[in-house]
């Protein structure tokens, strides 16, 4: 008995040996591999050699001797159909089909297969995570090797297509919420006290929506996220065009803004992991020209249908399909069409390889490069990649919910653990080194955001009041008359009566536009079919006056006013519309127009000259010059200089929003790309509300500060971020 136990701890104790003694040899033999192919790799571009070589200590290492004496059987999962193929210098025949080959981090695995659990369970997080950092390095340097050898071509196009009208999309929601705005808060007969709820509201939802979104893209994929937050947009945006009650076209629009606020982050980062580095700076540019074609687009529909009221049905009184409604759907095409081009494009090959997907990567890249091949008229040529790194897999601990929760709680329980991972995320976004950079780009994104956007909610109404002023210096102004047996049955228009008497008048089938009646009489008057657009009745009194199928009510009888022995029947219920009584609508809309064709020939300079002059120097001239051509609003005496000086600050910025896109896209590893953009556009999107309502409330009472707001804030962001780099 003492023998045998002798026996086997001396076999256990040679074991250990063997084991020690192996794991230096593989050690010594994987740095060697690792560094030949790296040399290799960066000098020739030929990946059919990161495949290790094997010789006698790894094959002892992959397979010890048996006590028994016999050998194990073959490792067929270390083995691949990438072999297939080659001849005995390693060549691949071209024409033959290679199969799916596994990846370097695979062989590597296998390799160390008995000792890794051993040396895994003795590292910490710390360590793990520089070993997977250290893979990804390795990574990004082969991915852009093999993106350069899949070329440039028809996929990288079908894509940019594709995601340009998702991009196209969140340009044509931010834009559609101001041209609906006056209309949707007419139409539903929306009080004072809750206007403006609907800007802001759907901004906050796109502000949500690009933080979730983004995270989320880093977690489960682009395509998949992008298709979900795409479908929501659209089907909302659909839906909100129908409903009638204010309150629920608030949450219509909030949940549609939640759902298009994840279209910019992912799109950039989508379309940035199939682009070189060389081609990524203008071809991201040219990506950005899909947001200003969405401006131009939902700038032209509101131009062609807004203001015809004609455009309209309705089902008897209770609901009412009004012009602005048509626009609506409008919008919400490019999206529908986005989500079904969506639908036969792959996933990002980069994001595949991040969470060990290895095969379906390289199917992936393998469809790009035969695509751009063939495309070229070379199907011939095979694409040798055989061998693609895939960083260490870091396990997650993840809190289980009880099995006996309701759906309810599960749901909770999940959406909780969700934003907590995009939250632990985000905050390694603000680890050294990453910090300072995270820092300055929160910064840009605030600064320029809040300039551009509050400019954009505050210029359409300067307009608006410049006309307004125009149209009240017109006004007619009748006193003390008196008017006995008249028919009125035509349009009264911007006319002020003051102490006026009306006696035995008839007013019939016909509109007081923009009319005001000040401390005057109707006696044994009949008014009948009669609109009132912007019209007051002012301390006057009412007599014996008979009121039919007209829309005057409390809301028009003001300050003081009196009825006496009067009748009112059929009162014309809900808002009337005053699309075509709007003097300035096509006006608005026009110059919109115009602000958003300014921005063509900066977007075209700004794409041309991004790999050139440089993102930085760009950005930071762009915000410079945007800004002071801001300040120079403020010397713009007329509606003909004020809308040169505002085409001229669009074109100027372009430059900057397109740098800033690019230097975001570059400044985040794949692993934590979407979650990184979202967080920036996520305060994009809340600069846009506070520009909102600040420059909102300054309309019509001054001037000087919202200039000197946005040209402070353009100004300083620039120079800030230009000293800085």
């Amino acid at each position: 008995m003492e023998d045998t136990y002798n026996n086997r701890t001396s076999l256990v104790k040679g074991a250990k040996d063997i084991v020690k003694e192996a794991k230096k040899h593989a050690t010594k033999k994987v740095n060697k591999a690792v560094d030949r192919a790296t040399d290799e790799y960066s000098s020739h571009r030929n990946y059919t050699r990161f495949q290790d070589e094997v010789d006698e200590d790894e094959d002892f290492y992959q397979n010890p001797p048996r006590q028994d004496g016999e050998s194990y059987p073959d490792n067929e999962e270390g083995s691949s159909d990438a072999t297939e193929g080659h001849d005995d210098e390693d060549e691949i025949y071209e024409g033959e089909y290679q199969g799916i080959p596994s990846s370097a981090g695979d062989k590597k695995q296998g390799q160390v297969a008995l000792g890794k659990p051993m040396s895994d369970g003795t590292k910490d997080r710390g360590e793990l995570e520089q070993e997977r950092q250290a893979d990804e390095e390795e990574l990004a340097q082969q991915y852009e090797l093999i993106i350069q050898e899949c070329g440039h071509g028809r996929f990288q196009w079908q894509l940019f297509l594709v995601l340009g009208l998702a991009l196209m999309s969140d340009g044509v929601e931010v834009f559609v919420v101001g041209f609906v705005l006056p209309s949707a808060e007419t139409d539903m007969c929306v009080p004072n006290s809750s206007s403006g709820w609907l800007g802001s509201v759907v901004y906050l939802g796109m502000m949500v929506g690009a933080f979730f979104w983004g995270g989320m893209s880093d977690k489960v994929g682009r395509r998949q996220c992008l298709l979900i937050c795409m479908s929501t947009n659209g089907f909302f945006a659909f839906l909100s065009s129908f409903v009638q009650g204010y309150g629920f076209f608030l949450v219509c629009r909030l949940v549609a803004g939640f759902g298009i606020g994840g279209a910019v982050p992912i799109v950039f980062s989508f379309f940035a992991e199939v682009l070189s580095r060389e081609k990524r700076g203008e071809h991201l540019s040219w990506l950005c020209m899909f947001w200003m074609i969405g401006e131009i687009y939902a700038s032209a529909m509101a131009w062609a249908i807004i203001p015809h009221y004609g455009w309209s049905f309705s089902m008897g009184s209770a609901y009412q399909f009004h012009s602005w409604r048509v626009f609506v759907v409008v919008c919400a095409l490019p999206c529908v069409c986005a989500v079904v081009a969506l639908t036969f494009m792959p996933e990002s090959p980069r994001f595949y390889l991040e969470v060990g997907k290895h095969d379906e990567a390289w199917m992936i890249l393998k469809q790009i490069h035969d695509t751009n091949m063939r495309a070229r008229g070379q199907p011939e040529k095979v694409f040798t990649v055989n061998r693609i790194k895939t960083p260490r897999q870091l396990d997650e601990f993840v809190e289980m919910e009880s099995e006996s929760g309701n759906p309810v709680s599960k749901a909770f329980f999940r959406i909780k653990a969700e934003v907590r991972g995009i939250y632990l995320n985000l905050m390694k976004c603000f680890n050294y080194p990453m910090r300072e950079n995270m820092l300055r780009l929160a910064i840009v994104w605030f600064t320029l955001s809040f300039g551009y956007y509050g400019l954009s909610v505050w210029f359409p109404d300067v307009i608006k009041h410049l006309q307004a002023d125009e149209y009240a210096s017109k006004v007619k102004i009748h006193n003390n008359e008196r008017i006995e047996g008249i028919t009125f049955n035509f349009t009264l228009e911007n006319q002020i009566h003051k102490n006026i008497l009306f006696i035995n008048d008839h007013f019939v089938n016909m509109k007081l536009k923009s009319v005001t009646f000040i401390d005057s009489t109707f006696r044994n008057c009949y008014f009948d079919d009669v609109t009132s657009v912007g019209s007051f009745f002012r301390n006057c009194t009412f007599i014996d006056t008979f009121f039919f199928n007209t829309d005057i009510d409390e809301s028009k009888l003001i300050d003081g006013t009196e009825v006496i022995n009067s009748t009112f029947t059929h009162n014309k219920t809900g808002c009337q519309m005053t699309f075509d009584d709007d003097y300035s609508a096509y006006w608005v809309y026009f110059i919109n127009f115009l602000g958003t064709l300014a921005v063509l020939p900066g977007n075209i300079v700004s794409a041309l000259l991004m790999d050139k002059i440089g993102r930085l120097s760009m950005l930071g001239g762009s915000m410079i010059l945007s800004g002071i051509s801001c300040f120079f609003l403020w010397f713009g005496t007329s509606e003909s200089m004020m809308i040169f000086m505002l085409c001229l600050y669009n074109g100027l910025s372009i430059s900057a929003w397109n740098s800033l896109d690019v230097v975001t896209t570059e400044s985040f590893p794949t692993v934590r790309r979407g979650t990184g953009f979202g967080f920036c556009n996520a305060l994009c999107k809340l600069a846009a509300v506070l520009g909102n309502l600040i420059f909102g409330s300054l309309v019509g009472i001054t001037k000087a500060i919202p200039i000197l707001m946005a040209s402070s804030v353009l100004v300083g962001g620039g120079a800030g971020w230009t000293t800085a780099a």
